[in-house]
């Protein structure tokens, strides 16, 4: 099954790039801005029910999604532009392991525990 998971992911990673090709943006964009979704661990200052919510908030492929067809619908560069960054990232991130985040901790995540919760429970 994890195979299949980074299978799936690795095949949404090659659609944000497809989204990014659709912007008049330089290809650096994609990746100096790739990383740029993690600034919403920020949100575990407030503790992590809203740190999980402002994070799952910009790794949800859904909220990308919708991010996207709003660009496309409505022609917007920025939207297209800012939409493939955060389907790329969130595909990056299932990719290494990484899932959407639990209210009570930020190493539980739906792909299991991360980080050393999971050293510790092993």
């Amino acid at each position: 099954m994890k195979y299949l998971l980074k299978g799936e992911a690795i095949g949404i990673l090659i659609l944000s790039l497809l989204f990014f090709s659709l912007t008049s943006s330089p290809w650096w964009y994609f990746p100096a801005l790739i990383l740029l979704p993690d600034i919403s661990m920020a949100g575990y200052l407030k503790g992590p029910r809203t740190g999980a919510f402002i994070y799952n908030l910009f790794h949800h492929q859904g909220v990308a999604a919708l991010v996207i067809a709003a660009g496309w619908i409505g022609d917007s560069n920025m939207a297209l532009l800012v939409g493939s960054i955060l389907l790329g990232h969130s595909a990056m991130d299932r990719i290494a392991g990484y899932g959407l985040k639990y209210s009570d901790s930020f190493h539980h995540t739906h792909l299991g525990t991360i980080g050393p919760a999971r050293r510790q429970n092993s």
